[in-house]
């Protein structure tokens, strides 16, 4: 039992060690600007498939009008 303890806080001390000082962390500015770019890439993606259902839908009901 006591064996497995010390691997557990080995454990535990490496992985705070790793990252703490080995991984490279993204400035937060970056982290902001990302964000703002994948939201309005999200929004124009969102207005481009709401503008071909309307039009689908506006086309389809004119296709089935004309029976």
């Amino acid at each position: 039992m006591t064996q497995m303890i010390k691997k557990l806080i080995d454990f535990l001390r490496e992985s705070k060690t790793e990252m703490t000082e080995h991984v490279t962390w993204t400035k937060y500015s970056d982290l902001q600007n990302h964000s703002v770019l994948v939201l309005i890439a999200s929004l124009i993606f969102a207005l481009v498939i709401g503008l071909i259902d309307f039009v689908f839908d506006k086309g389809l009901d004119v296709f089935y009008k004309s029976f």
